[in-house]
């Protein structure tokens, strides 16, 4: 009916029906849009997404997993996620895996479930034995935050990351660096780890083994991660936490054992989250473009969902001085590397 009033054809009426907001302008002309949505309005049309479905073979279902949704990183990640699915006309739902094997099968099996057109996973492990299954079995998906094999992914340069630590506190001094790496199966904690020990080796300076300690990304996982550092006897001038809440948790440690950011210990996070400005003492960390992320990676699984096979997304951090790290001269302005 809509149609044959407007002079339209029935497929664009559905098109600008069932995408929401400026999106429906693909369709349409902004006065054609206008008309149809007006129409619809004055005699109660509304949209069928169940009808769409049968017609499409679609849901219009966005399925997102990820260890924690309370993290405050992975929250914001999923926002970029719903924003731009919203604007291509999709739905999502989230739910938390834990970066448990078993809790990402169950979740996805539920998912699949549901008729989801497609999946984001923001836990995936470097091993990806799971991904590799998921794949076998035509599902559609991309990832985000973290890497695993050749799967399209929408991340930070974490290994740049990871470098403009190194270079920022070998510059201002630090030579005994160690890292709290954060999840062993995590491409963040391999990546952001993988930088500064190469930024140090490219001046000389070795960050040994047992400098490196794999925990939680929490602040209960830098805490006893710091606590196991030390337990060596030995205090290193500089930590590298893979994550703000983990260096908040480090922080709470060497303040316990009297041992003073930055004076003693220089100390640096990653993500750059609202905690890190204003703590006691400002954290010097890497920012990183999580809401960006999640945007990036809708872009993906459309293109996946489509039957591309898109390039991976790699987006820029930036380091962001404040004085767990330095002291106040190097803020204000004197020279300090921010380069890879």
């Amino acid at each position: 009916m809509i149609a044959t009033e407007l002079g339209v054809s029935p497929s664009t009426v559905s098109r600008v029906l069932n995408t929401p907001g400026d999106a429906a302008l693909r369709w349409g002309s902004s006065d054609t849009v206008a008309r149809i949505r007006a129409f619809a309005a004055e005699h109660g049309y509304s949209p069928n997404p169940q009808a769409s479905s049968l017609r499409t073979r679609r849901s219009g279902l966005i399925g997102v997993l990820v260890p924690r949704l309370q993290d405050y990183v992975l929250a914001t990640i999923y926002e970029g996620v719903e924003e731009a699915a919203y604007e291509s006309g999709l739905s999502t739902f989230v739910t938390n895996s834990l970066d448990k094997p078993d809790n990402q099968r169950s979740r996805t099996r539920m998912m699949i479930d549901r008729r989801v057109d497609g999946l984001i996973y923001g836990d995936a492990h470097l091993d990806h034995h799971f991904l590799d299954e998921i794949y076998s079995e035509g599902v559609k998906f991309a990832l985000v935050s973290r890497t695993a094999g050749d799967y399209p992914s929408a991340t930070v340069d974490d290994v740049k990351g990871g470098r403009l630590v190194g270079g920022h506190l070998y510059d201002t001094g630090r030579r005994d660096a160690a890292v709290l790496a954060g999840w062993e199966f995590a491409s963040t904690a391999r990546d952001r780890t993988n930088g500064i020990v190469t930024a140090f080796a490219e001046h000389g300076v070795e960050i040994p083994d047992e400098r490196i300690v794999y925990s939680g990304f929490d602040p209960a996982g830098g805490r006893a991660a710091v606590e196991q550092l030390l337990e060596s006897g030995t205090v290193p001038d500089a930590i590298f936490a893979t994550n703000d809440f983990a260096a908040i948790g480090a922080f709470g440690a060497l303040r316990d054992r009297g041992i003073r950011v930055p004076d003693d210990v220089a100390l640096v996070g990653y993500n750059d989250t609202p905690i890190a400005a204003g703590g006691a003492v400002p954290l010097t960390t890497i920012r990183s473009p999580m809401h960006e992320m999640g945007r990036q990676a809708v872009g993906l699984l459309l293109e996946v969902i489509g039957g591309r096979t898109p390039e991976s997304v790699v987006l820029e951090p930036e380091l962001i001085i404040r004085s767990s790290s330095t002291s106040a001269s190097v803020q204000a302005g004197e020279p300090s590397s921010v380069e890879a």
